[in-house]
């Protein structure tokens, strides 16, 4: 009996233990611990071939949002980097010099994990992959092409691309490709196909053959609802948010929205300003444009805005980036001595939009992206190293770890092993 009550007084001692334990964790340690166990993936970071050089490179915390000091500090498991190509003239000329800038963004990703730090990142093919590398502490790199315009007519380089190791296109970018429509016909009301061409809809059909995933994020709305009834798998929106609480043609309205339920799709929640919060953003907007302009100016740096990017040649495009962290941090640490600068779209509005199409069309179909290195960030999630912050508020809202961890990449691996998977079946 003796030994009973002792072995019930230690049981006793080690439950309350417990309980104390659990009791005691401060909310900004739950969301470190969750964070620190799921994988979080980010699926859109555009790149510069000039940061993918043996003297400078993603292993120095260089002046990008993303490199990998800042994926370390962050807790950023996995970035898709991106062989982004603009809009040019649907001509063979065009599309040769498209598809060379597109190549030379294969191989700097591809030198970066082979050759610049393969014991620091790895690129993944498959969701096995992503989970192999991380388990062994590393970075992942994963890649997508935002606009099949290098492609040009030669529908054999989509599964070249896939060789590469291309994971996801998307047919359109900001103009209408020779593939599909843009978003940006809506300025107009000027369509070129009236969704896809016909190349687009063989298109569709060649990237469910050979296992990329198909991106509607910049294809017109017409466009996307033809993608959805022509695909034999999912498809995602690599960084989109919602319409109906930002009314940008970049965004997917409810109707989309419910479309990639119904296809079983996910729409990766993206983190650029001007497709979260329309009022917060121009005000913001119209204060910090004219302190970039003043730092670009006492610079001697050519500033542009968006809106001129599609007429920017390569050169002046290559230009502006190189210099647009290194304005954009000059112009923040003004602003942020201005007791009268306006707020900041912010991680609170960014998942505003998370919980807007969790609620519409459930936890399995919302994911994240940040457009980092392309105009994205947001106050409290600027760059990667702020990854975090992300979780920490999906925790504040009540998000479980399971539903975390759906968030943050495991709905974007089932998709990647639905369309792999259809893949295989199809050959």
């Amino acid at each position: 009996m003796k030994y009973f009550y002792l072995f019930f007084s230690l049981t006793l001692l080690i439950s309350c233990g417990e309980k104390k334990t659990e009791k005691t964790e401060t909310l900004e340690e739950k969301a470190q611990r969750i964070h620190d166990s799921v994988i979080t993936i980010d699926t859109h970071d555009d790149i510069n071939v000039q940061n993918f050089t043996d003297s400078i490179n993603y292993t120095q915390n260089l002046d990008t949002q993303v490199n990998l000091p800042k994926m370390k500090e962050g807790g950023l498991d996995v970035a898709w980097f991106i062989v982004y190509t603009g809009q040019d003239t649907l001509t063979i000329e065009g599309y040769t010099k498209a598809s060379e800038n597109a190549i030379s963004k294969f191989d700097a990703i591809h030198k970066l994990c082979e050759e610049i730090a393969p014991d620091q990142i790895e690129l993944a093919l498959t969701s096995h992959d992503v989970r192999r590398i991380v388990a062994a502490g590393k970075k992942v790199a994963m890649i997508g092409v935002e606009n099949a315009y290098p492609i040009g007519e030669d529908l054999s380089k989509i599964e070249e691309y896939e060789k590469l190791g291309a994971r996801y296109i998307s047919l359109a970018h900001n103009g209408h490709s020779q593939f599909s429509d843009s978003n940006t016909g809506e300025k107009d009301s000027v369509w070129l196909h009236n969704g896809l061409s016909d190349l687009g809809k063989e298109a569709v059909a060649e990237m469910n053959r050979v296992g990329i995933m198909i991106d509607v994020s910049h294809p017109s709305k017409e466009a996307m609802k033809q993608m959805i009834e022509l695909t034999k798998a999912p498809i995602i929106a690599s960084h989109s948010s919602a319409r109906a609480l930002c009314g940008h043609s970049r965004n997917l309205d409810d109707e989309q929205l419910m479309l990639m339920k119904e296809n079983g799709g996910v729409v990766q929640t993206v983190a650029f300003s001007s497709y979260l919060n329309t009022e917060k953003h121009e005000a913001r907007s119209a204060y910090m444009t004219e302190v970039y302009k003043k730092v670009a100016d006492s610079l001697d740096i050519a500033w542009y805005e968006r809106s001129q990017f599609g007429s920017l040649t390569d050169e002046q495009r290559e230009e502006f980036f190189a210099n647009y962290r290194k304005v954009m941090n000059i112009g923040k640490e003004m602003a942020e001595t201005d007791p009268n600068v306006p707020p900041a779209v912010n991680v609170s509005d960014f998942v505003d939009h998370i919980d807007y199409m969790v609620d519409l069309i459930g936890i399995d179909h919302v994911g994240i992206s940040s457009d980092f290195d392309g105009g994205g960030g947001i106050e409290g999630w600027s760059d990667a190293s702020e990854t975090f912050n992300v979780t920490l508020e999906l925790v504040k809202r009540g998000y479980t770890e399971e539903e975390i961890a759906k968030l943050w990449g495991e709905n974007l691996l089932r998709v990647l092993d639905e369309v792999q998977a259809v893949a295989k079946s199809l050959n």
